[in-house]
C-alpha cells in the first residue's frame, strides 16, 4: 500500500508541476509616484514614461496612484474632465500602453463620469492585463469627508463623487491575486479582511493622501493592513503640490506580509520603485495561521455586496459560451452540452454515465460526472439514469479521495442557470478537499462560480493542455482498476 501511495503521488506531482512552478519564483512589480495636475495630456505623458522605464526592469505589473489621470482645483473642472471607462480617451491610452509593453497596469482610481448624474463621478480603480483588456474595476466605497472649521479645512469627496456599492472579488494576475481598494479605504480593516478571506494575496491602495495625515498615519496603516491580513500591500502615491490648494504626502510603498517595507518612493516625482513578490506569503500563513484561528462562531464578517465580474457598463461584450476554447479532437468524443470531450480524457464510462477530467480545475483533482444522454436538469433524468448517475458519483468520489489522500470532498451540482450552471448538460463537480486549501471552506463555491467564466480580459482559470488532461485520465483509469478489482 505504501508503494502505491508513493507512485500515485509522483504521478500527481508530474501533472501539477507546471502550475506549481509559476508560484515558486519571485516576480517583479513597480510601484509608481507622480504629481498629477489639471492637464490630462501632461499626466498621460508622465504615466507613459514611467511605463517605458519600468518595463526595462522586467516587471510584470505596474501600479499607479489615485488620480493618475488628473487633479483639478475645483469641483466643476473635475466633473468636466471626467471620462467614461470604455469610451474615454485616457483609459484607452492606458490600455494601449499595457498592450504595447506587454505589462499589466493598475490604474487609479481614475475619475469616471457618472452617466446617470452629471453632478457626480465615480472614483474607479482599473486593472488592465498585458493584452490591454480591462479585467476588473472597483468603485471606491469609502469617501473622504473631513471638515475642521477652526483650521479652515474642508475636504468632502462626497460633494462630487458617488460611492461604490460593492466589494469586488480579487483578480488573478501574474504576481498573485490582487484585492482592489483606494486610498481612504485603508482606514477600514473590514474591507481588507473581506478581500483576504476571498483569497487576496496583494492588497492595493492607490492613493493621493494629504500631507498632514500621511506624515502621521501612512506607513503605520499600510504595514498594519499587511501584517493583519498576511498579504503584500502595494500603495502607489501622489506626492508634492498639485495646485495652490492641494499637497500630497508621497512615499509610494510595497510592504511584505511580515510588515517589512520592500520599496519606498520617498517624496520625489515622477518616480518608481521595484519590489519582488515571492512565495513568502505561503510560509508566513503556514507558520502563523491566523485565518484558521478566526472565531466566526463568536464574531463574523459577511460580505453582503460582492461582485465577481466586470459590471455591464465596463464590459465591452460577453463572449458566447459556445466560443469558449476547447481542445479539438478528430477522434471519438462524448457530447457534453455544446462541446465534445475527447475519449482520451474520459476515465470511467458505464452504459448511462461517464466521468472525465476537467479543462479548468478549481483545485487539483477537480473532475466531472455527467449522464451520457444530454439532459439539462437533475429532474430530467430517468429513474435508471438517476440510479446510475449517483452510483457513479459515489464511485468517483471514492477514487479521488484515495488518489489525493483526503477524507473529504466537495460534491456539488449547479442545477440551472440561476444556480451557476454554464453548460446546459447536467454534471456533478467532485473536488477532493484538504485542510487549509481555502481560508474559509465555503470560498470554494466562489471559485467554482467564476472558474470557467470567459469575457474579454476576464481572468478565468487557465485551460489545461490536452497532454496534461490525458495523462491525468490515464492515471485515474489505472487507479480505478485497483479499486474495482478489490470488490
Amino acid at each position: 500500500m505504501r508503494c502505491w501511495t508513493i507512485s500515485v503521488l509522483k504521478q500527481i506531482s508530474r501533472i501539477q508541476v507546471k502550475r506549481q512552478l509559476n508560484t515558486m519564483s519571485s516576480k517583479k512589480i513597480a510601484v509608481c509616484q507622480m504629481t498629477s495636475v489639471a492637464d490630462k495630456v501632461a499626466n498621460l505623458n508622465v504615466v507613459s514614461q514611467l511605463v517605458r522605464d519600468a518595463v526595462k526592469e522586467n516587471v510584470e505589473v505596474i501600479f499607479f496612484p489615485e488620480a493618475c489621470d488628473f487633479i483639478c482645483d475645483n469641483k466643476q473642472d473635475t466633473l468636466n474632465s471626467a471620462e467614461s471607462i470604455l469610451t474615454g480617451n485616457t483609459v484607452k491610452k492606458y490600455r494601449e500602453l499595457a498592450a504595447e509593453h506587454n505589462v499589466w497596469l493598475s490604474m487609479g482610481g481614475v475619475h469616471e463620469k457618472d452617466e446617470n448624474n452629471p453632478k457626480k463621478l465615480f472614483n474607479t480603480h482599473i486593472i488592465i492585463n498585458n493584452k490591454g483588456d480591462i479585467v476588473q474595476t472597483y468603485r471606491k466605497i469609502h469617501l473622504f469627508d473631513v471638515e475642521i472649521p477652526e483650521r479652515n479645512i474642508r475636504l468632502k469627496e462626497s460633494d462630487f463623487c458617488t460611492p461604490g456599492k460593492q466589494i469586488v472579488a480579487p483578480v488573478d494576475s501574474p504576481v498573485g491575486r490582487i484585492g482592489l481598494s483606494i486610498c481612504y479605504d485603508m482606514r477600514f480593516p473590514e474591507l481588507s479582511t473581506a478581500l483576504s478571506i476571498m483569497g487576496a494575496e496583494i492588497l492595493t491602495y492607490p492613493s493621493a493622501f494629504t500631507y498632514a495625515t500621511g506624515s502621521a498615519h501612512w506607513h503605520v496603516l499600510l504595514r498594519s493592513r499587511a501584517i493583519e491580513n498576511q498579504c503584500y500591500v502595494i500603495a502607489a502615491a501622489q506626492t508634492g503640490n498639485h495646485n495652490a490648494k492641494r499637497r500630497s504626502y508621497g512615499h509610494g510603498l510595497c510592504v511584505d506580509p511580515w510588515g517589512e517595507v520592500l520599496a519606498d518612493c520617498g517624496d520625489s516625482s515622477p518616480n518608481y520603485a521595484i519590489a519582488e513578490i515571492s512565495d513568502k506569503i505561503v510560509n508566513i500563513r503556514r507558520n502563523m495561521p491566523v485565518f484558521q484561528h478566526r472565531r466566526p462562531d463568536v464574531y463574523s464578517l459577511y460580505t453582503l455586496s460582492l461582485r465577481n465580474t466586470l459590471p455591464e457598463e465596463h464590459s465591452e461584450q460577453i463572449t458566447p459560451i459556445a466560443t469558449q476554447t476547447q481542445h479539438a479532437t478528430s477522434g471519438p468524443g462524448n457530447i457534453f452540452g455544446h462541446v465534445k470531450v475527447p475519449e482520451s480524457c474520459v476515465f470511467y464510462k458505464s452504459d448511462l454515465t461517464y466521468a472525465f477530467v476537467n479543462l479548468r480545475c478549481v483545485i487539483p483533482g477537480h473532475v466531472l460526472v455527467a449522464p451520457i444522454r444530454v439532459v439539462e436538469r437533475n429532474k430530467d433524468l430517468t429513474d435508471d439514469e438517476a440510479d446510475d448517475f449517483y452510483r457513479t458519483v459515489r464511485l468517483i468520489q471514492n477514487l479521488m479521495e484515495k488518489v489525493h489522500e483526503t477524507q473529504s470532498c466537495t460534491v456539488t451540482i449547479q442545477d440551472g442557470p440561476d444556480a451557476g450552471q454554464t453548460v446546459k448538460h447536467l454534471h456533478c463537480h467532485i473536488m477532493p478537499r484538504k485542510k487549509g486549501d481555502f481560508i474559509q471552506n465555503d470560498l470554494i463555491y466562489l471559485e467554482l462560480a467564476k472558474h470557467d467564466q470567459i469575457k474579454p480580459g476576464h481572468p478565468a482559470k487557465p485551460a489545461r493542455s490536452l497532454e496534461d488532461m490525458e495523462e491525468e485520465a490515464s492515471m485515474l483509469r489505472e487507479e480505478l482498476k485497483k479499486i474495482t478489482n478489490k470488490r
